[in-house]
């Protein structure tokens, strides 16, 4: 059986229990994207950024080279809500994280629902996404 990406995004997505709204979103925010994604297309204030390829690798808490505050999320097992650009991405992360024993959902509809739900962006570049 040949398996696609949409079947590891929709597997990811039951094993963190879904999605979250963007306005519902209140976690600590974790965006995935590249930093010419950002660049390009504008950054969620206080979000903290872990391009997707080095996740594991900050997210250890072993690792004290890793990202302080998402060990913080984890040790006070407060919510980690994962953005990219349209969901896909944030959910292998979300899965990721949920299976390095954090309480993490990707935010529905990446940035592009972000956007929609009215919640802040800063920079980019005029018309991208």
């Amino acid at each position: 059986m040949t398996r696609t990406m949409k079947d590891f995004v929709a597997e990811a997505r039951e094993r963190t229990g879904g999605s979250v709204e963007a306005a519902k979103a209140d976690g600590l925010m974790l965006d995935v994207r590249e930093a010419d994604e950002l660049d390009m297309d504008g950054r969620v204030p206080g979000a903290v950024h872990v391009p997707r390829g080095f996740l594991e690798a900050k997210a250890d808490v072993t690792n004290d080279g890793g990202v302080k505050a998402l060990h913080a999320a984890h040790s006070e097992g407060r919510a980690v809500h994962v953005l990219c650009a349209s969901g896909a991405r944030a959910s292998l992360a979300a899965a990721m994280l949920f299976e390095m024993g954090y309480s993490a959902q990707p935010i529905e509809g990446g940035l592009k629902g972000w956007r929609e739900a009215g919640r802040p962006v800063e920079g980019g570049k005029e018309g991208s996404e």
